[in-house]
């Protein structure tokens, strides 16, 4: 069961990492004069609060499903099916907003200084990107709600969000355990990759949000 599960939490964990924003933001950190310091805090942030609301989001709903009710559980079922038509408008709505042929995309206004961050708030910046970003958010309460639905016993759902965690976590530990083995050496790819998805921010989540929208609405309809 265990690994049921963890395989239906791959595509949503994949779409956690593949997310552009997080990326782009942890290779602007460990572009400052502090990324030896400053990258591993935003990716401790970025690790707790993502771990946070999965494991919040499992307790509530594990009650839901261990008191068998019916209508408590069809609830949950909506919810999935809410997650998976946002997910699929915010696809949409991606496409629209994608940078013509040879326009430059434009980036939040906020990420013009991250790259000064100190470290304290390159930890807030980490948990703020995993926790409080409104896809992040929205994907890690369809992950937990397929981990509640399954269930697992206590450890086994520890183990479920540890995996989740972890595969949503690859880019990012990726880019920072690249910087600090890499040193300077590290900068030019880790900006070639900054610019790429940068570059490419719109239809990576074009194609994400619309094929995670489609499978949350495709399991949520037979329990509706």
């Amino acid at each position: 069961m265990l690994r049921e599960v963890i395989g239906d939490l791959l595509p949503t964990a994949l779409a956690v990492a593949l997310s552009p924003i997080p990326v782009i933001a942890v290779v602007l950190v460990l572009g400052s004069s502090r990324a030896r310091t400053s990258g591993p805090l935003f990716a401790l942030g970025w690790v707790a609060g993502l771990s946070a609301v999965a494991a919040l989001v499992v307790l509530v709903l594990s009650s839901v499903f261990d008191s068998g009710s019916d209508a408590e559980e069809q609830g949950v079922a909506w919810l999935k099916l809410a997650i998976g038509v946002s997910f699929v408008l915010l696809g949409a709505a991606q496409w629209r907003k994608r940078p013509a042929a040879g326009e430059e995309a434009k980036m939040p206004g906020w990420m013009a200084t991250v790259d000064s961050a100190t470290p304290g708030r390159a930890a807030v910046l980490g948990v703020a990107l995993s926790a409080a970003n409104p896809k992040n958010l929205a994907l890690t309460v369809a992950a937990a709600a397929t981990v509640a639905e399954a269930g697992l016993d206590t450890a086994e759902e520890a183990a479920a969000i540890a995996v989740f965690v972890a595969i949503g976590s690859a880019f990012v530990l990726g880019a920072v355990a690249v910087r600090l083995a890499g040193g300077e050496r590290a900068a030019k790819p880790l900006a070639q990759i900054r610019e790429f998805m940068a570059a490419n921010n719109a239809v990576i989540m074009t194609v994400v949000l619309l094929l995670l929208g489609m499978k949350l609405a495709g399991d949520a309809l037979p329990a509706i």
